[in-house]
């Protein structure tokens, strides 16, 4: 018995540190969730279902939808996941990073939208900054504040409409916080937002349906700390159990 004790107590810890992780995969404090599974890495597109945690379990709000992705499918991000094995997320690459992501303030062209999760109105002098060098990358900023030149090179005005002759994919979206710390090259400006067409992939981010939109935003609350995963199916398949990840409805 004593030989086996030291086995038994590294048993112990192995199993303890699992849960650990699983465990901080998804904040405890998180009671809402948004799954978006793709069938594999390449895909453009997939299926996006809300959850609520209710005494420790995920349950469906509403039946799954149809979302469109990265023009190049997808991979692993920059969130409270661990570093996974597979595709990174790169600029510039096409790519919806794939992992664990909590949400930040909506954003839209109207002055303001009843949302719990917090509204920021977009001007024509706001911008999201994708230049790799760049100290402002992967911030929204106004160039009111930080001068013109401060933009210079960016492709991601947040009024589209204004600067891209009346595109309205902007108009209504929320921020998915790939890549928290800013890792200069790891992908910026990630968002969900209006698709221009149905299944019309997108540079990076989440598109869907402006009903589907209007619904989340008036569902979403940051108090309840809601987060975004994305994976393709043979990802979700692998890490449901120990990331604690709800099991999808029709």
């Amino acid at each position: 018995m004593n030989a086996l004790l030291p086995i038994l107590l590294l048993m112990a810890t192995l199993t303890g540190n699992r849960a650990d992780a699983a465990s901080s995969v998804i904040p405890d404090d998180s009671t809402q969730l948004l799954m978006v599974t793709t069938a594999d890495w390449q895909a453009t597109g997939g299926r996006l279902q809300a959850f609520e945690r209710i005494d420790g379990a995920w349950r469906a709000v509403r039946p799954a939808f149809a979302v469109s992705v990265g023009t190049q499918g997808s991979a692993w991000g920059l969130g409270l996941h661990p570093p996974q094995d597979g595709p990174q997320k790169r600029e510039g690459d096409g790519k919806a990073p794939a992992g664990v992501f909590e949400l930040g303030s909506a954003f839209g062209y109207a002055p303001a939208n009843a949302t719990a999760l917090g509204y920021q109105p977009m001007t024509e002098s706001d911008w999201c900054v994708d230049v790799n060098d760049s100290p402002l990358y992967n911030r929204i900023v106004s160039t009111d504040d930080v001068g013109d030149a401060a933009v210079a090179g960016s492709s991601e005005p947040m009024r589209r409409d204004l600067h891209r002759d009346g595109d309205r994919v902007y108009a209504k979206g929320f921020v998915i916080a790939h890549n928290p710390n800013n890792v200069s090259g790891a992908g910026s400006c990630i968002f969900a937002h209006l698709w221009r067409a149905p299944g019309t992939p997108t540079a990076g981010c989440t598109a869907m349906p402006e009903t589907e939109m209007d619904a989340l935003l008036a569902w979403l609350d940051r108090s309840r700390r809601p987060v975004l995963v994305l994976l393709p199916e043979s990802e979700y398949r692998r890490l449901q159990a120990d990331w604690q990840l709800p099991e999808r409805n029709p």
